[in-house]
């Protein structure tokens, strides 16, 4: 893999003075809220480090995938936050230049590189969750172009975005995967009404989008009418590839932390030995993830599609977190009760117990486990579709 090593100097540079300078307002346990990831997308624009791999005639670098990886993998080993854009910088973006017209990447690429646009992204429904291919909500042609009815659900930062890019039903009478389309949705149009879900933590980052007779005109429909599921596989490909890598960077600081937690804790020698075990088997589980990710990114950077690969790292990295932090709540003891929005002294242990209670959406969102079993036995293991 060929990788522009000055490049990724100078990014380096860049990136202990920033995070210096975030540091000074934002704390690593805010690293999470909407303003810390808001102001860390801002300095990434501005420094022209979020389209490193598009093409210059968009505003890109064309620097090689390989660099690109190891810049998120920079980013995430230096405890980077995730930029409140980062669903249309590595899910969208590459969808849109793979099949937009030049119409539509001279539209919507120059917002997502300056910033000022940021999108959510509409698959899941209610009743319907993670079944891509039971979509429901629906479209039907208008004189000026398409009106939209129906709702999607767990959207991430719907409340925030300008634009939702969703599968969208619009041949009457179709089922599962046909008669779908890739719809891009003013968020701002009339017709859309975006409802917070309150979540564990008390936050509110995923949302109910209502679409009421919502006007999509034709241009802004991304390939054919009826191309919809093949075009969101080919994001489901990028979600799970280069998207992913942060998390799992991001997993093998978090057992670095429950590492030093039990080191730590004051505990009787049996319990020790048995914690000590159960963190052992963690530790082996995490290297499967690694290995994992590795055999994707080389998947990733070599042109190919992360395949059957990026299911079974999604099911197993979600379930291996999930683990981590109910372990690392367990040697908090009493400390376990405090609120997870507490700050000063109860900031770390607060921390914790947000960390605990977001992990486990994870096994939830993107596709939930049984979804990711059932795509790894039919795809990997042959295993018949179930027909109910």
């Amino acid at each position: 893999m060929i990788r522009n090593d000055h490049f990724l100097k100078d990014s380096e540079d860049w990136l202990i003075s920033n995070l210096a300078a975030l540091r000074t307002r934002y704390p690593a346990t805010e690293s999470h809220t909407q303003e810390c990831r808001k102001e860390w997308n801002r300095r990434l624009c501005e420094a022209a480090l979020i389209a490193l791999s598009w093409p210059k005639e968009y505003g890109g670098r064309e620097l090689p995938t390989a660099t690109l990886i190891a810049f998120h993998e920079l980013c995430a080993r230096m405890g980077a936050p995730q930029p409140i854009n980062s669903i249309a910088h590595s899910i969208l973006a590459p969808t849109l230049l793979r099949f937009g017209t030049p119409e539509q990447k001279s539209r919507f690429l120059p917002g997502i590189l300056n910033g000022t646009e940021i999108w959510c992204q509409g698959y899941s429904e209610p009743l319907t969750g993670s079944d891509l291919s039971s979509v429901h909500t629906r479209a039907r042609p208008a004189s000026d172009g398409w009106e939209v009815n129906g709702r999607k659900i767990w959207t991430t930062q719907a409340h925030l975005a300008k634009w939702c890019f969703a599968l969208v039903r619009t041949e009457p009478g179709s089922k599962a995967h046909r008669g779908l389309s890739f719809m891009l949705i003013d968020m701002e149009a009339q017709g859309v009404l975006v409802e917070p879900i309150r979540q564990m933590t008390g936050e509110a980052d995923y949302n109910e989008i209502v679409f009421e007779a919502a006007l999509v005109t034709p241009d802004n429909i991304l390939g054919a009418t009826g191309e919809g599921w093949k075009i969101a596989m080919a994001a489901a490909e990028y979600e799970r590839g280069i998207y992913f890598l942060p998390r799992v960077i991001q997993l093998e600081s978090e057992l670095e932390q429950l590492k030093a937690a039990l080191a730590q804790a004051a505990l009787p020698p049996s319990e020790h030995a048995i914690h000590s075990h159960r963190v052992q088997n963690l530790e082996d589980q995490c290297q499967i993830v690694r290995w994992r990710v590795d055999r994707m990114l080389q998947q990733v950077a070599q042109g190919d599609t992360p395949g059957i690969n990026g299911a079974m790292l999604k099911l197993t990295w979600s379930e291996v977190r999930q683990r981590i932090w109910e372990l690392r709540l367990e040697l908090l003891g009493e400390q376990a009760i405090i609120a997870p929005n507490s700050n000063g002294e109860y900031a770390v242990p607060s921390s914790v117990q947000r960390e605990f209670l977001w992990s486990r959406a994870e096994t939830i969102v993107a596709g939930t486990s049984e979804i990711q079993r059932n795509i790894v036995g039919e795809r990997l293991l042959g295993l018949p579709k179930d027909k109910a």
